[in-house]
């Protein structure tokens, strides 16, 4: 039997320490190369879909002080969520997993974070928020990211720049930065993926939540649909996790980003600073238009724009960076 861990960047308070990722009987979706050209680069993504997670697997982390074994679930998740309270600097911190079935046994190393002092967190989506991916459009979305391999790919003129300033904003020192976080309807299948294109267009560094894995190529048809939920309860569980932090949210009206954030505005009052949201088709839409007020009346500004050149005046203006 083969054996192959995939592991996600992790992240720790004072009082708990969430870690996570997939254990797998054959290869993991990040061992098929994401810089291949023509058919080889979308027979790679089709595999990234055609994987056999393995259930019910023990799996043990060590970190610090902690060792700690678990099981994995049905689809081959795994997740500690353990009590921490040992001190630990801000910033990025190496944990490590390890798992052994029939003497085949491996170690995989991962990232946690460790919030800096932070003036802001910062919740983005993904696919239309920076990411060119053509949400609106199912068959245009898989059509795109069949035939355009991962250093083809194309973000939105600004962001890069908008992201840094949000980074940056209210830090004294190079080192320290503001926390990221992108959380996506698109599956843990793609998390390489969206890692690398991150890396490639040196965004920040970010913890990465994403829906629950596929493993056939008829889910991988319906990529990125279906309910959206889980980024609801990602979002909750992030702004519950760190609750003294200010946040900034970013989305895009392609899908349900306006809803989801107008929820989550409802439920934290005191914790959103302002909420940006992404124009993807040529009109604005007048049901986004109504939501957008709506957060307004809670006290939280909103800029609902076509380009970022925009998000960054209004961040400039509300002093957000």
């Amino acid at each position: 039997m083969k054996l192959d861990l995939k592991l996600y960047r992790g992240y720790v308070n004072d009082q708990e320490l969430n870690v996570y990722g997939h254990l797998f009987k054959s290869w993991a979706p990040d061992k098929y190369r994401i810089d291949r050209r023509g058919l080889k680069h979308a027979v790679a993504i089709i595999h990234m879909f055609r994987i056999s997670p393995l259930k019910n697997r023990e799996i043990t982390l060590k970190f610090k002080n902690i060792e700690v074994t678990t099981k994995t679930l049905d689809d081959g998740y795994f997740r500690f969520s353990i009590p921490f309270s040992e001190e630990l600097t801000s910033g990025w911190h190496q944990y490590e997993v390890s798992c052994s079935i029939k003497k085949i046994g491996m170690i995989e190393k991962g990232e946690i974070l460790k919030p800096h002092p932070s003036k802001y967190g910062i919740i983005s989506d993904i696919d239309d928020t920076f990411l060119i991916s053509h949400s609106n459009s199912v068959f245009k979305k898989l059509y795109v990211m069949l035939s355009k391999n991962v250093n083809k790919r194309k973000i939105f003129d600004d962001v890069v720049e908008h992201y840094h300033e949000l980074s940056r904003s209210g830090q004294d020192s190079e080192e320290a930065s503001n926390s990221f976080f992108y959380v996506s309807s698109s599956e843990w299948n793609l998390y390489e993926f969206i890692n690398e294109f991150a890396k490639i267009h040196k965004l920040p560094k970010a913890v990465i939540k994403l829906k629950k894995i596929k493993t056939g190529i008829s889910d991988f048809l319906f990529t990125g649909r279906g309910s959206h939920d889980h980024k609801f309860e990602k979002i909750k569980d992030i702004i519950s996790f760190y609750p003294r932090i200010s946040y900034v949210l970013l989305g895009d009206d392609s899908q349900k980003d306006p809803n989801i954030y107008e929820r989550i505005c409802k439920i934290f009052p005191k914790s959103l600073k302002a909420v940006y949201i992404r124009q993807t088709g040529s009109k604005k839409k007048q049901a986004v238009e109504k939501i957008v007020k709506n957060i307004e009346s809670m006290g939280v500004s909103v800029c609902y724009f076509k380009h970022s050149h925009k998000a960054i005046k209004h961040s400039r203006r509300e002093g957000i960076i």
